[in-house]
């Protein structure tokens, strides 16, 4: 379960990490800004399991920091990409957990066939997780045919009057 904590611009807040943490029997990813080990910790001490790391926002030498810290702490680590060149710096970091953001976080127009663009070039061992864009069952159907291991869906979600039935048609019941 993704759990929005950048307050700014997503209106999150650690403190919903918090209290899910104190119930929720499945991962949680906190789903927020990183960029300095002290996130990090704060995600841990929350009760998170994952954290994000956007590729395009961090250079090699920081990607490669913060990513050291998650994993000697015991937290997995999502590598959002956007393009070739941040698939390259999250694979330099030793990247297993791949995630393709749909939307371009410039210009917020979408891709949906970025997965498909870039999947060759990731290792067959990696996790692939689809972002953003994911909002009916073909599109599932699509990504996962494609060789996508997973999805993170958020806004879709948000959108929703009736989450459970949203979810429900998304895994096509």
């Amino acid at each position: 379960m993704s759990v929005l904590t950048e307050p700014f611009f997503f209106q999150g807040n650690l403190d919903y990490l918090r209290e899910i943490s104190k119930f929720a029997k499945i991962p949680l990813l906190r789903k927020d800004f990183i960029i300095d080990i002290y996130q990090i910790a704060e995600a841990y001490n929350a009760g998170a399991d994952f954290i994000l790391l956007i590729a395009k926002a961090l250079d090699e030498k920081k990607l490669k920091e913060l990513y050291d810290f998650a994993r000697s702490i015991g937290l997995d680590v999502l590598f959002e990409i956007h393009d070739k060149e941040d698939l390259e710096k999250a694979l330099f970091v030793g990247a297993e957990i791949i995630g393709f953001n749909h939307r371009d976080l410039k210009t917020f127009e979408m891709n949906m066939d970025l997965s498909r663009e870039l999947m060759p070039l990731i290792p067959n061992d990696a996790i692939k997780v689809a972002e953003s864009g994911i909002n009916d069952f073909e599109m599932v159907k699509k990504l996962h045919n494609n060789g996508v291991d997973a999805f993170l869906v958020g806004e879709h979600f948000m959108r929703q009057n009736d989450i459970k039935k949203a979810v429900l048609t998304l895994k096509g019941i």
